[in-house]
């Protein structure tokens, strides 16, 4: 019997670059690649059997997996992904899967927003494009301070490419002590002090229930008319009103940002005329060699699950 595969939100028009998807045809796997999101995702898909999930693309909650009957295996991009109910899915008889990820992409990506944010690329490079020449004066990041706002696998590398720019790094997390701090070449500090000591904030908590909105409207106003946020790890955990507010009033110095509240990002969405900002669609992730783990090891779940033998699997 065949088995019906959706690959979603392959944006890019790459998912083929990266593993040998037709070699599923030879286990009875039918496979179709959607380039672009989409509007009804319950209707589109209730007649497939697998599923593999970019990232947070496209959400899978409760009330969506009831809507697809036919559903038995979905894969996702990183093994952890909060648009997935792995609670629903397992309650289905949904197996879900994982892939492994780059460790680099989303930290380089961070430090690519903060100097483009220092040296006002973006504008700078529109200004020269017109014909113009220099309008702009950035800053240096050496230094000055970056607070790190979770120090985990991401957070750590970032605390190391501040001492490589000659910055002090502090950091705060929920359950972070002063010896995991210090091995990463930071200072362990009070999530307040964090905001009223940094000149950067970088954003590198995993979005829970409890880390939502963590950023609000006082953390912004400590770090300042001169400070500046980042956040590549997702737009919830900030405050999106009090963002736009900072930025539009001028208490908050400007913002670089890699994630929203809604993705992709609305076309009037005010964000993307708000002053002092650096913005990318949600790039963190999105690299060759990243991409080349997340679509092989997903061809290798779903090979495996057709045969018998599922890897990777995750559970609630």
């Amino acid at each position: 019997m065949v088995q019906r595969l959706a690959i979603l939100d392959d944006y890019q028009a790459v998912a083929y670059d990266y593993a040998p998807w037709a070699e599923l045809g030879d286990d009875g796997v039918d496979v179709t690649v959607f380039t672009e999101p989409l509007a009804d995702a319950a209707a589109v898909l209730r007649d497939f059997d697998i599923i593999m999930a970019m990232r947070e693309r496209t959400a899978f909650d409760a009330d969506r997996l009831r809507q697809l009957p036919k559903l038995k295996l979905l894969v996702t991009t990183g093994m952890a992904n909060a648009s997935i109910d792995l609670r629903a899915a397992g309650e289905q008889g949904i197996t879900v899967c994982g892939t492994g990820g780059s460790p680099s992409a989303a930290p380089e990506l961070t430090w690519a927003l903060l100097l483009a944010f220092a040296r006002k690329v973006p504008f700078e490079d529109r200004r020269l494009r017109a014909g113009n020449w220099q309008g702009t004066v950035g800053f240096e990041l050496s230094g000055k301070t970056l607070g790190v706002l979770g120090l985990g696998n991401i957070g750590s590398k970032i605390a190391g490419y501040a001492k490589a720019f000659g910055m002090e790094a502090i950091a705060w997390s929920p359950n972070l002590t002063e010896e995991t701090a210090a091995a990463a070449g930071a200072r362990k500090v009070g999530k307040e002090a964090l905001f009223r000591e940094a000149d950067v904030v970088s954003v590198h908590v995993r979005l829970s229930e409890r880390s939502r909105g963590l950023v609000g409207a006082d953390e912004l106003r400590l770090l300042g008319p001169e400070g500046v946020l980042v956040n590549t790890a997702r737009g919830p955990i900030v405050d999106e009103a009090a963002l736009l507010r900072g930025l539009n009033e001028g208490w908050l110095g400007g913002a670089a940002l890699d994630v929203y509240d809604v993705e992709p990002l609305p076309a009037d969405h005010p964000l993307l005329t708000a002053p002092r900002t650096v913005l990318t669609p949600h790039l963190g992730y999105v690299s060759s060699q990243s991409y080349a783990r997340f679509y092989g090891e997903a061809f290798e779940d779903i090979r495996a699950w057709v045969r018998g033998n599922p890897v990777r699997v995750l559970s609630s």
